[in-house]
């Protein structure tokens, strides 16, 4: 999805928390909040992602990714274009989903 002519943009989180301890599952289900919070979906267990209509706004939301960041953990972002995403292979076993799509409506955080 295009939006005066620029093509929109996905920010990828994946991350690593430890979940030993009572405060290490307390910091995991935090950073999850926050990364839902913000916008993110979960693809799978740990990895989550975000559309963002411009490039101005992925630098925001990597920072506030990267504030949110646990003492413990490791968090990996990268950053796609919608046309790359749009070309993303998604294989499911015998239970099949419908594939992430970009929001059809500008959101203004």
């Amino acid at each position: 999805m295009a939006f005066g002519g620029f093509n929109g943009m996905w920010i990828f989180a994946m991350f690593d928390l430890p979940t030993d301890t009572r405060k290490a599952r307390k910091d995991y289900r935090e950073f999850r909040d926050k990364l839902l919070g913000d916008g993110f979906t979960m693809l799978q267990y740990s990895v989550y992602a975000r559309y963002c209509a411009s490039s101005e706004n992925t630098i925001s939301h990597r920072q506030r990714v990267k504030n949110a960041l646990p003492p413990d953990g490791e968090i990996r972002l990268v950053t796609i274009t919608d046309k790359q995403f749009e070309k993303m292979q998604v294989f499911h076993g015998k239970t099949r989903q419908a594939t992430e799509k970009a929001p059809k409506q500008l959101s203004f955080f």
